[in-house]
């Protein structure tokens, strides 16, 4: 029993891992969709950074400068 419950443990903190990886994102990370500056254009409200990762993409990366 201590061994299955040592393996979930190790699972779900792999999956963690790799689900996190493909992100910079922070929790200071506000993206909106603005459909007045392009249909698919999105603004960080916590620093003013704007991008347009495509239709149906959303930000995955943080594009605040580093400080």
């Amino acid at each position: 029993m201590p061994v299955l419950l040592l393996a979930l443990l190790v699972a779900v903190l792999g999956y963690m891992w790799f689900a996190r990886r493909g992100s910079t994102l922070t929790r200071a990370c506000r993206w909106r969709l603005d459909r007045t500056l392009g249909e698919s254009t999105y603004h960080c409200v916590a620093c003013g950074a704007t991008c347009d990762p495509g239709l149906g993409n959303k930000p995955r990366h943080c594009l605040r400068t580093q400080q």
